[in-house]
C-alpha cells in the first residue's frame, strides 16, 4: 500500500496588539478601554517633559473623571535604562496598579513594556505621542544596560501592548527637528523590514504601507506641523512600520544605532537617520530588487547610488545633521571607540538580518563613512 506523503506547511507568524484604535481624538477612549479590561488602578509611565509641558494632565483628569485611580511615573529618560525600569517597577508595586498606560515616545513605551514584562500579564495600553518608533505595535524593547554600557534588545510576544491608541493629534506639538528624526526612523523601519532576511508576505504588506506613507507625508509634516492629513499619515506610517519590523525584525541600521545611543547618547531616531544612507549603500547588492521597489515607491531612480543620493537629500532637506555633529566632532574618541561599537553592533543580533551580513571591519568603515 502506497504511503501518503504529507508536505510540511511553512507558516509565518504575525503579531500585533489585540486592539488598535486610530484617528483624531481616539485617546478619549482610553477610560472605556480600561474599564473593558477590568482595570481600576492605572500606572501612567511617561517622561518629565510631557508632565511639565502639561500634555499628561488632560489624560490624568480624564481617567480620574471616569473613577479610575491613577499614579504617574515620569522618570523615563531618552533611551531608557535598567534603572528606569526598576524604578517604575517599584512605583507599580507600591501603588498596587492593575494596569499600565504607556504615554509618550518610544522610550516611555519601551520602559512600560519592560515593567509589565517583569510583573506579569497586566493590561498594557500604549498611547504614542510621536510618530516614529512604532513601539506601540511591537513585541520588542531596547533598554540600556548601565553596567555594560550597551543597549540590549529583548523580543518576546509578551511584550506586545494589548491596546494601541494612535491619536495623531498628540503628535501635532512635536518640534520640527523631532518630526524629522522620528520620521526618518519610521522610514528606516519600513525599509529594514522590507529587506530583512526574516521578511515574509504579511510583513511586506505593512512595510510597503509604511514606506508609501512616509514618502507622501514626512516632508509635509516637517514643513507644517499643523497639517492634520500629514500628521495622521505619519502616525499610520509609524504604526505600520512597528508592525512590519516587529515581525520581520530590523537589520544593520538598528544594530549600528544602539552603540551610538549608549556611548554618545544620540537619540534613537536621529542615530538611525544619520546611518540610513551609508548602510543602504553597503546593503543594496544583497537585496537589489527589494531596494529598487522601495526606491520606486518613494519616487527615486532604483539604481543604487541614485537611491542613496535620494536618502541623503531627504536628510539634508529635513536638516538632519551628520554623525560628526551628533558626536560633538570628537573624532579622536569616536575612532577609539570604533572596535567596541562594531562588536556591540554585531552582538545586538540585528546585523544578522541584513541583506549583506557585515563583519566588524565593515561596520567600522560604515561608521567612518557616515561621519
Amino acid at each position: 500500500m502506497a504511503q501518503r506523503v504529507v508536505e510540511k506547511v511553512l507558516s509565518m507568524r504575525f503579531d500585533s496588539p489585540r486592539t488598535i484604535l486610530h484617528g483624531g481624538g481616539c485617546r478619549n477612549e482610553l477610560p472605556e478601554q480600561a474599564r473593558a479590561w477590568g482595570s481600576k488602578r492605572l500606572l501612567v509611565v511617561t517622561d518629565a517633559y510631557l508632565v511639565q509641558a502639561g500634555i499628561v494632565a488632560p489624560l490624568i483628569e480624564q481617567l480620574k473623571a471616569a473613577d479610575l485611580e491613577v499614579r504617574v511615573f515620569d522618570q523615563v529618560q531618552p533611551d531608557p535604562t535598567d534603572a528606569n525600569v526598576e524604578a517604575g517597577r517599584t512605583a507599580l508595586l507600591e501603588f498596587g496598579a492593575d494596569a499600565i498606560v504607556a504615554f509618550g515616545g518610544g522610550s516611555s513605551i519601551d520602559c512600560a513594556k519592560a515593567i509589565r514584562y517583569l510583573e506579569g500579564e497586566l493590561p498594557l495600553f500604549a498611547v504614542p505621542t510621536t510618530a516614529g518608533t512604532g513601539s506601540e505595535a511591537t513585541p520588542v524593547i531596547v533598554i540600556t544596560d548601565t553596567v555594560a554600557d550597551v543597549k540590549r534588545m529583548t523580543r518576546d510576544p509578551k511584550l506586545m501592548p494589548d491596546v494601541a491608541i494612535v491619536d495623531y493629534e498628540l503628535s501635532m506639538s512635536m518640534p520640527r527637528a523631532l518630526t524629522a528624526h522620528v520620521g526618518v526612523d519610521t522610514l528606516t523601519h519600513g525599509i529594514e523590514a522590507y529587506v530583512s532576511r526574516k521578511r515574509h508576505a504579511l510583513s511586506n504588506l505593512v512595510a510597503r504601507s509604511c514606506i508609501e506613507r512616509a514618502g507622501l507625508y514626512l516632508r509635509r509634516a516637517w514643513a507644517d506641523g499643523s497639517d492634520r492629513e500629514a500628521r495622521e499619515g505619519m502616525a499610520l506610517a509609524a504604526l505600520a512600520g512597528g508592525m512590519a519590523f516587529g515581525n520581520a525584525s530590523v537589520a544593520l541600521v538598528h544594530g549600528m544605532s544602539r552603540p551610538l545611543g549608549a556611548l554618545f547618547h544620540i537619540p534613537h531616531g536621529l542615530s538611525n537617520a544619520v546611518l540610513l544612507p551609508e548602510v543602504t549603500r553597503f546593503s543594496f547588492r544583497g537585496a537589489a530588487d527589494h531596494y529598487a521597489e522601495v526606491a520606486a515607491i518613494l519616487g527615486s531612480d532604483p539604481e543604487q547610488e541614485a537611491f542613496v543620493a535620494w536618502l541623503e537629500r531627504l536628510n539634508a532637506d529635513l536638516e538632519v545633521p551628520r554623525l560628526r555633529d551628533c558626536c560633538g566632532n570628537r573624532r579622536e574618541r569616536f575612532e577609539a571607540l570604533l572596535p567596541k561599537m562594531a562588536m556591540d553592533a554585531l552582538a545586538s543580533g540585528s546585523p544578522g538580518n541584513n541583506p549583506v551580513v557585515p563583519e566588524a571591519e565593515d561596520i567600522a568603515r560604515i561608521y567612518l563613512a557616515a561621519w
